[in-house]
Protein backbone atom coordinates (compact mmCIF):
# COMPACT_ATOMS: atom_id res chain seq x y z
CA UNK A 1 0.00 0.00 0.00
CA UNK A 2 1.11 3.70 -0.59
CA UNK A 3 -0.30 6.13 1.89
CA UNK A 4 -0.79 9.78 1.01
CA UNK A 5 -1.57 12.51 3.49
CA UNK A 6 -3.03 15.73 1.58
CA UNK A 7 -4.69 19.04 3.07
CA UNK A 8 -7.25 20.94 1.15
CA UNK A 9 -8.80 17.82 0.56
CA UNK A 10 -12.67 18.67 0.62
CA UNK A 11 -12.47 20.54 -2.72
CA UNK A 12 -10.60 22.17 -5.38
CA UNK A 13 -7.13 20.98 -6.34
CA UNK A 14 -6.36 18.85 -3.03
CA UNK A 15 -9.69 16.89 -4.45
CA UNK A 16 -8.64 16.73 -7.64
CA UNK A 17 -5.13 14.98 -6.71
CA UNK A 18 -6.65 12.89 -4.33
CA UNK A 19 -8.99 11.35 -7.54
CA UNK A 20 -6.63 10.95 -9.52
CA UNK A 21 -4.19 9.30 -7.09
CA UNK A 22 -6.53 6.98 -5.82
CA UNK A 23 -6.99 2.85 -6.41
CA UNK A 24 -6.36 -0.16 -5.01
CA UNK A 25 -3.61 -0.39 -2.64
CA UNK A 26 -3.78 3.10 -2.03
CA UNK A 27 -4.55 5.16 1.86
CA UNK A 28 -5.19 8.22 2.14
CA UNK A 29 -6.04 10.86 4.94
CA UNK A 30 -8.06 13.23 3.92
CA UNK A 31 -8.15 16.90 5.86
CA UNK A 32 -9.85 19.95 5.40
CA UNK A 33 -10.55 23.18 7.85
CA UNK A 34 -14.78 23.05 7.90
CA UNK A 35 -15.65 20.91 4.58
CA UNK A 36 -17.05 17.50 6.11
CA UNK A 37 -19.56 17.66 3.83
CA UNK A 38 -17.09 17.76 0.69
CA UNK A 39 -14.50 15.38 2.24
CA UNK A 40 -16.88 12.92 2.93
CA UNK A 41 -18.34 13.05 -0.72
CA UNK A 42 -14.64 12.46 -1.66
CA UNK A 43 -14.40 9.87 0.97
CA UNK A 44 -17.09 7.56 -0.64
CA UNK A 45 -15.97 8.41 -4.26
CA UNK A 46 -11.74 7.25 -3.41
CA UNK A 47 -13.41 3.71 -1.87
CA UNK A 48 -15.38 3.28 -4.31
CA UNK A 49 -12.00 3.34 -6.30
CA UNK A 50 -10.82 0.89 -4.27
CA UNK A 51 -8.84 3.60 -1.84
CA UNK A 52 -8.85 2.74 2.25
CA UNK A 53 -9.90 6.40 3.99
CA UNK A 54 -9.54 7.66 7.13
CA UNK A 55 -10.66 12.13 7.06
CA UNK A 56 -9.94 14.50 9.78
CA UNK A 57 -10.86 18.37 10.19
CA UNK A 58 -8.48 20.62 11.57
CA UNK A 59 -6.90 24.25 10.72
CA UNK A 60 -3.34 24.04 9.06
CA UNK A 61 -2.23 26.75 10.77
CA UNK A 62 -2.63 24.86 13.86
CA UNK A 63 1.14 24.26 15.05
CA UNK A 64 -0.59 20.95 16.50
CA UNK A 65 -2.47 19.98 13.28
CA UNK A 66 0.39 18.82 11.44
CA UNK A 67 1.87 16.34 14.22
CA UNK A 68 -1.45 14.93 14.52
CA UNK A 69 -2.16 14.16 10.82
CA UNK A 70 1.14 12.79 10.42
CA UNK A 71 0.01 10.52 13.60
CA UNK A 72 -3.18 9.30 12.19
CA UNK A 73 -2.64 8.52 9.40
CA UNK A 74 0.93 6.40 10.55
CA UNK A 75 -1.16 4.63 12.69
CA UNK A 76 -4.25 3.64 10.68
CA UNK A 77 -2.01 2.49 7.72
CA UNK A 78 1.00 1.88 9.23
CA UNK A 79 3.29 3.60 6.92
CA UNK A 80 3.72 7.36 5.02
CA UNK A 81 4.71 7.92 1.58
CA UNK A 82 3.21 11.00 0.32
CA UNK A 83 2.49 14.35 1.61
CA UNK A 84 0.38 17.02 -0.41
CA UNK A 85 0.44 20.46 0.98
CA UNK A 86 -2.92 21.88 -1.16
CA UNK A 87 -4.36 23.97 2.13
CA UNK A 88 -4.53 27.28 1.20
CA UNK A 89 -6.82 30.92 0.95
CA UNK A 90 -6.22 33.74 -1.38
CA UNK A 91 -6.13 36.86 0.61
CA UNK A 92 -6.54 39.88 -1.69
CA UNK A 93 -6.46 42.89 0.99
CA UNK A 94 -4.91 45.99 -0.19
CA UNK A 95 -2.55 47.73 1.93
CA UNK A 96 -4.95 49.48 4.31
CA UNK A 97 -6.34 46.21 4.89
CA UNK A 98 -3.15 44.62 4.99
CA UNK A 99 -3.20 44.20 9.00
CA UNK A 100 -0.39 42.24 10.76
CA UNK A 101 -3.01 39.73 12.15
CA UNK A 102 -3.87 39.12 8.09
CA UNK A 103 -0.01 38.47 7.22
CA UNK A 104 0.44 36.52 10.46
CA UNK A 105 -2.69 33.76 9.03
CA UNK A 106 -1.29 33.55 5.58
CA UNK A 107 2.09 32.70 6.87
CA UNK A 108 0.95 30.28 9.52
CA UNK A 109 -1.77 28.11 7.22
CA UNK A 110 0.48 28.27 4.32
CA UNK A 111 4.37 28.59 4.53
CA UNK A 112 4.27 27.49 8.86
CA UNK A 113 1.95 24.43 7.93
CA UNK A 114 4.20 23.30 5.04
CA UNK A 115 7.13 23.39 7.64
CA UNK A 116 4.97 21.84 10.07
CA UNK A 117 3.94 18.91 7.99
CA UNK A 118 7.55 18.65 6.68
CA UNK A 119 9.29 18.48 10.66
CA UNK A 120 6.09 15.83 11.09
CA UNK A 121 6.54 13.62 8.22
CA UNK A 122 10.29 13.38 7.77
CA UNK A 123 10.98 10.37 9.68
CA UNK A 124 8.06 8.49 7.83
CA UNK A 125 9.07 10.05 4.31
CA UNK A 126 12.80 8.96 4.94
CA UNK A 127 11.60 5.08 5.96
CA UNK A 128 9.19 5.05 2.81
CA UNK A 129 12.88 5.89 0.60
CA UNK A 130 10.31 6.85 -2.21
CA UNK A 131 9.05 9.46 0.19
CA UNK A 132 7.83 12.63 -1.60
CA UNK A 133 6.66 15.93 0.15
CA UNK A 134 4.82 18.01 -2.45
CA UNK A 135 3.40 22.06 -1.96
CA UNK A 136 0.50 23.31 -4.06
CA UNK A 137 1.83 27.20 -4.06
CA UNK A 138 0.60 29.91 -6.96
CA UNK A 139 1.45 32.60 -9.59
CA UNK A 140 1.41 34.80 -6.99
CA UNK A 141 4.17 34.37 -5.37
CA UNK A 142 6.12 35.61 -8.54
CA UNK A 143 4.07 37.65 -11.16
CA UNK A 144 2.98 40.94 -10.27
CA UNK A 145 1.46 43.05 -12.68
CA UNK A 146 -0.79 45.98 -13.03
CA UNK A 147 -3.62 43.93 -14.48
CA UNK A 148 -3.90 41.20 -12.50
CA UNK A 149 -5.29 40.86 -8.60
CA UNK A 150 -2.63 41.73 -6.13
CA UNK A 151 -2.58 38.81 -3.20
CA UNK A 152 0.15 40.84 -0.91
CA UNK A 153 -0.52 38.23 2.34
CA UNK A 154 -0.85 35.09 0.01
CA UNK A 155 1.94 36.20 -2.10
CA UNK A 156 4.39 36.78 0.59
CA UNK A 157 3.43 33.11 2.45
CA UNK A 158 3.46 31.30 -1.54
CA UNK A 159 6.86 32.67 -1.83
CA UNK A 160 8.24 31.26 1.61
CA UNK A 161 6.48 28.15 0.99
CA UNK A 162 8.76 28.24 -2.25
CA UNK A 163 11.71 29.05 -0.17
CA UNK A 164 11.16 26.21 2.04
CA UNK A 165 10.55 23.76 -0.83
CA UNK A 166 14.10 24.27 -2.01
CA UNK A 167 15.75 24.49 1.11
CA UNK A 168 13.83 21.26 2.47
CA UNK A 169 15.16 19.40 -0.61
CA UNK A 170 18.85 19.57 0.49
CA UNK A 171 17.36 18.59 4.52
CA UNK A 172 15.77 15.37 2.59
CA UNK A 173 17.70 14.62 -0.09
CA UNK A 174 19.89 11.63 1.42
CA UNK A 175 17.02 10.17 2.80
CA UNK A 176 15.61 9.99 -1.07
CA UNK A 177 12.64 12.01 -0.14
CA UNK A 178 12.20 14.92 -2.87
CA UNK A 179 10.58 18.08 -1.87
CA UNK A 180 8.77 20.20 -4.67
CA UNK A 181 5.83 22.25 -5.57
CA UNK A 182 3.04 22.86 -8.32
CA UNK A 183 2.24 26.77 -8.92
CA UNK A 184 -0.84 27.10 -10.60
CA UNK A 185 -1.99 29.73 -12.65
CA UNK A 186 -5.79 30.87 -12.12
CA UNK A 187 -7.71 27.84 -11.90
CA UNK A 188 -11.19 26.77 -12.37
CA UNK A 189 -13.38 26.29 -9.02
CA UNK A 190 -16.02 23.86 -7.63
CA UNK A 191 -19.22 24.66 -8.44
CA UNK A 192 -20.86 27.36 -10.71
CA UNK A 193 -19.21 30.44 -8.46
CA UNK A 194 -15.51 31.06 -10.10
CA UNK A 195 -14.77 34.08 -7.19
CA UNK A 196 -14.98 37.35 -6.06
CA UNK A 197 -14.38 39.46 -9.02
CA UNK A 198 -17.20 40.07 -12.06
CA UNK A 199 -17.59 38.34 -15.07
CA UNK A 200 -16.26 41.32 -16.84
CA UNK A 201 -12.78 40.88 -14.89
CA UNK A 202 -12.47 37.09 -15.43
CA UNK A 203 -13.28 37.70 -19.19
CA UNK A 204 -10.40 40.21 -19.07
CA UNK A 205 -8.15 37.92 -17.44
CA UNK A 206 -8.98 34.49 -19.06
CA UNK A 207 -8.00 36.53 -22.10
CA UNK A 208 -3.99 37.61 -20.54
CA UNK A 209 -4.08 34.28 -20.16
CA UNK A 210 -2.06 32.55 -23.79
CA UNK A 211 -3.69 29.21 -23.41
CA UNK A 212 -7.44 31.34 -23.52
CA UNK A 213 -8.91 29.45 -20.72
CA UNK A 214 -8.51 28.66 -16.84
CA UNK A 215 -7.00 25.27 -15.83
CA UNK A 216 -8.61 22.38 -14.44
CA UNK A 217 -8.36 21.32 -10.93
CA UNK A 218 -7.84 17.87 -12.57
CA UNK A 219 -4.98 19.31 -14.95
CA UNK A 220 -2.75 20.69 -11.83
CA UNK A 221 -3.26 17.27 -10.03
CA UNK A 222 -1.67 15.13 -13.01
CA UNK A 223 1.47 17.41 -12.33
CA UNK A 224 1.02 16.36 -8.83
CA UNK A 225 0.87 12.44 -9.17
CA UNK A 226 4.03 12.59 -11.39
CA UNK A 227 6.07 14.46 -8.76
CA UNK A 228 4.57 11.88 -6.22
CA UNK A 229 5.43 8.83 -9.04
CA UNK A 230 8.77 6.64 -9.64
CA UNK A 231 9.11 9.16 -12.83
CA UNK A 232 10.00 12.19 -10.94
CA UNK A 233 11.98 10.57 -8.35
CA UNK A 234 15.41 12.51 -9.02
CA UNK A 235 13.27 16.17 -9.13
CA UNK A 236 13.74 17.45 -6.10
CA UNK A 237 13.67 21.62 -4.91
CA UNK A 238 11.38 22.39 -8.35
CA UNK A 239 8.65 24.74 -8.97
CA UNK A 240 6.67 23.21 -11.71
CA UNK A 241 4.37 26.22 -13.14
CA UNK A 242 1.04 24.86 -14.01
CA UNK A 243 -0.09 28.16 -15.65
CA UNK A 244 -1.11 27.95 -19.65
CA UNK A 245 1.69 30.56 -20.37
CA UNK A 246 0.69 33.05 -17.32
CA UNK A 247 3.99 33.44 -16.20
CA UNK A 248 6.03 34.05 -19.61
Amino acid sequence: MRVFLITGAGSGIGAAAARRLAGPATGFLLATRRNAAGLEALADELRAAGASIDTVLGETGDPAFAETAVARACERFGRLDVVVACAGAADRAALAELTRARLDAAWAGMTAAFGDLARAAAPALAASRTGRLIGVSSFVATLFRADLPAFAASAAAKAGLEALVRALALELASSGATVNAVAPGFTRKDGARQGAMDPERWRAITASIPMGRLAEPAEIAETIAWLAGPEAGFVTGQILRVDGGLAL
